[in-house]
């Protein structure tokens, strides 16, 4: 008797696991879409024309008469 329930047990399938909401329920709420372009947030790395190296490095020196 015990190994007829055992053999016919395992001929069912699984039962049905719900996590959320049936997808066939219309009536569920869904979060409206939201459009992202795949550019956004980046940064333009064109190249430039060089800035004059003088003036780049006086502003970086240290300034004269203190410490």
């Amino acid at each position: 008797m015990t190994a007829f329930a055992v053999v016919l047990s395992a001929c069912s399938g699984p039962p049905a696991i719900e996590v959320g909401p049936s997808p066939s329920d219309a009536s569920s709420s869904v979060k409206p879409l939201r459009y992202a372009p795949v550019t956004a947030g980046t940064v333009d790395y064109r190249p430039v024309d060089p800035k004059p190296w003088i003036e780049r490095n006086e502003r970086v020196a240290p300034k004269t008469g203190g410490e």
